[in-house]
């Protein structure tokens, strides 16, 4: 039996598993420095520079683009490389900052939160509609502007389910896939890159598709490279959530159904994924989902989802709140055994 102490792919495992925690205790804390904002900020000054290079010519906006993802993911995935190197070889400095660094990446803690803000202010009656309204806005894409209190929870209920996989789940699966490159060399001079860097590689592509992502103005080629990526690298993740969340709800045996009725109704959506993580959240959670909103003032109707059940109430957003919970602690569990087994065979 292989001896796993020590060994970087059980301190990686590790480190995910206490940044799982950290992120639920503490999540993001005001005014301090977050990975993603460096990561805004770079993005800001390198679409100037490309706009200034580039004007309106289709050809160097998408030549551009690809090569501000190309540099954002490239230097994010080495810096999370860097912070794995120290925690390996400095332990007393390198490992609390791998594991500030790894939680930074997850935004399980800080979107339950936000979304249970937006319930509290609507339990203040006439006065907390407003309120709701404000806090709504800062986690939604959708405009907020007159909206009820049924469309408020609609709205609360889809971002908690679009969010668990693109907040949570995607990177979180990346980090569990840097654990295993570790297992690849253990005791070597030089360890691939782990959790860190791919969880940081992993973010960086979400933020260039939340700030580039969209099909309009120069934006329409100038973000076009960050957003397949992201698209790519959320892909699988969002399909693992889907075949797995059916274990942990109160129909497991359900499965087979609950993964098929996802795949149906989420694909009409234009999202490759956001469509089949609301959908699969929807059938787990036994709420329907999708409708239309508003972006910019303008009206876009998005698919129905969960169309057998009743419209999203605050039960049906704590439960998606409770899914995504024990989602994460299935994931951390089963890849446990799944490391071992794999260190073993490679060790052999």
């Amino acid at each position: 039996m292989i001896n796993l102490s020590g060994s970087p792919a059980a301190i990686g495992w590790l480190a995910v598993a206490l940044a799982c925690g950290l992120d639920r205790v503490v999540g993001d804390p005001a005014g301090c420095l977050h990975p993603v904002q460096v990561m805004g900020w770079s993005i800001a000054l390198l679409r100037g520079q490309v706009e200034t290079w580039a004007g309106d010519r289709p050809w160097k906006l998408r030549l551009g683009g690809g090569a501000i993802t190309l540099l954002l993911v490239g230097v994010s995935g080495a810096v999370g490389w860097g912070v794995e190197m120290l925690a390996w070889r400095w332990p007393p400095l390198g490992y609390p900052l791998l594991w500030l660094c790894l939680a930074s990446c997850l935004a399980a803690g800080s979107l339950e939160r936000a979304v249970r803000g937006v319930l509290d202010a609507l339990s203040g009656g006439n006065d907390g509609i407003e309120r709701a309204r404000s806090r709504l806005a800062r986690i939604v894409g959708r405009d907020v502007e007159g909206l009820g209190e049924a469309e408020m929870l609609r709205a609360v209920a889809e971002t908690a389910a679009e969010n668990g996989v693109d907040g949570l789940f995607g990177p979180l699966f990346w980090m569990l896939v840097g654990v295993a490159l570790l297992s690849w060399q253990p005791g070597g001079q030089l360890q691939p890159p782990g959790p860190l860097s791919l969880a940081l590689a992993y973010k960086a592509a979400s933020t260039l598709d939340s700030m580039l992502g969209y099909r309009r103005g120069r934006l329409e080629w100038l973000g076009t490279a960050g957003a397949r990526l992201d698209d790519l690298l959320t892909w699988l993740p969002c399909r693992l959530v889907a075949l797995s969340l059916p274990l942990v709800s109160r129909r497991p045996h359900r499965l087979l159904g609950q993964v098929a009725l996802a795949r149906q109704e989420g694909r009409p959506d234009p999202s490759p994924n956001a469509g089949l993580s609301q959908a699969a959240y929807a059938q787990a959670a036994g709420v329907r989902l999708g409708g239309v909103n508003r972006y910019g003032g303008v009206a876009r109707a998005k698919p129905i989802l969960g169309a057998s059940y009743p419209p999203a109430d605050r039960p049906a957003v704590e439960r998606i709140l409770a899914l995504s919970n024990r989602l994460e602690l299935f994931w951390l569990a089963v890849s446990l055994p799944l490391m071992v087994a794999a260190a073993s065979l490679l060790a052999q």
